[in-house]
């Protein structure tokens, strides 16, 4: 019995000692498996390198942060986390890398959507068309800053002697640009910074086309935006110059007058400034239609003549903006406004250009065998 006891005891330690054997063997491989999922640089900041080592509130943490700093689709940014073993720094740039991709796979896609942008000073303005697939992302931050940053760029870029002038994406698209903005920040180009933000957007997004407007030596620019979000952006554009003959006119009444007449171009949609710059093949198709309508009424040549000659007035008046009822009194047209004008300041003053311009227009949508829309085409 004692025999029993003796050996019972013997046992009972070598499972003890056992036990304690294995409590430090694991003790230790913890403390070294932690040390290899944790990486301590030599300024003592901690990187995760192992998503078990984040907690579902660092996660959410992580993810809220990244998403703030690209506006990335959630499940595009989790991704990108995950596959980085939430590391942050890197996620983003495989965001980038993902985004940059994702753009150029989108590029054929319709962008009509979007928004105009204008920069100007008292003697030029510049206006561009950057476009992308729904006014959602025309609403986004980001895409409004590139917007207005562009058309700044378009009137820094504007030289001497240039009173009319459109361009294409191509004038600016190699062009260095310094961007200062929460998402995107730093020197890059033009197209580059495009790209980059339809990557953050999930969008096609192109820099369509411009306009550049300036006076001569005594004279405003003048603009109007409609439907705007913000001072300087929105979905259609008038501009127009006004120029005083004499160099020492007070233009503050000329300035007021320029704002109601870029109004005037917006609401009205002019085509030629008077009936003398009328293109002759606009008129020579305006007059053949007219005079269709008036054979088919069945009266005289001389009654068809003045139905002709009354229908032409009425058709000047539409499209000539010299001849357009005002906007602001409908008893007078834009003709006597200045005319009043010139009286007003002592000095003859002038129309000298006009632009009108509306996002998406001359754009066509196709669509596409998968039944998304592509764009088929657009004028400038």
């Amino acid at each position: 019995m004692a025999c029993g006891q003796g050996a019972k005891k013997s046992i009972l330690g070598l499972l003890f000692r056992a036990q304690q054997q294995t409590a430090r063997a694991y003790s230790s491989s913890a403390f070294q498996t932690h040390q290899l999922s944790t990486h301590v640089p030599q300024d003592g900041v901690f990187f995760r390198r192992f998503s078990s080592e984040v907690s579902s509130s660092e996660q959410m943490n992580l993810i809220k942060q990244l998403r703030q700093r690209t506006s990335a689709p959630i499940k595009d940014v989790k991704a990108s986390l995950v596959a980085c073993n939430w590391d942050i720094e890197a996620a983003q740039k495989d965001l980038r890398k993902r985004g940059v991709a994702l753009a150029a796979k989108k590029s054929s896609r319709t962008a009509a959507e979007g928004l105009l942008a204008i920069a100007q000073d008292d003697k030029r303005a510049a206006v561009v068309e950057l476009n992308c697939e729904t006014d959602f992302v025309a609403r986004n931050d980001v895409f409004q800053y590139l917007a207005s940053s562009l058309a700044k760029m378009a009137l820094s870029s504007q030289g001497p002697g240039e009173l009319f002038m459109p361009f294409g994406p191509e004038l600016l698209e190699n062009m260095s640009i310094n961007l200062d903005h929460p998402m995107i920040s730093g020197e890059t180009t033009v197209q580059s910074a495009v790209t980059e933000v339809a990557a953050m957007v999930g969008e096609n997004v192109k820099l369509r086309r411009g306009f550049m407007l300036s006076t001569t030596a005594h004279g405003v620019v003048s603009s109007y935006m409609h439907t705007c979000p913000q001072p300087g952006m929105g979905r259609i554009a008038g501009l127009v110059t006004l120029e005083a003959e004499d160099s020492s006119t007070l233009l503050d009444a000329v300035k007021s007058v320029g704002s109601s007449i870029a109004m005037q171009i917006v609401a009205t949609k002019p085509l030629f400034l008077s009936k003398e710059l009328v293109s002759a093949s606009a008129l020579e198709n305006e007059h053949e239609i007219l005079r269709t309508q008036a054979e088919s009424s069945g009266k005289s040549q001389m009654a068809m003549d003045k139905m002709v000659e009354g229908r032409l007035r009425k058709y000047f008046e539409e499209v000539v903006l010299m001849e357009q009822k005002y906007v602001l009194n409908d008893n007078t047209n834009v003709k006597t406004v200045l005319n009043d004008l010139s009286k007003e300041v002592g000095s003859k003053v002038t129309i000298g250009n006009f632009i009108r311009m509306e996002v998406g227009e001359g754009i066509e949508r196709t669509e596409a065998a998968d039944g998304s829309e592509v764009a088929a085409g657009g004028a400038m």
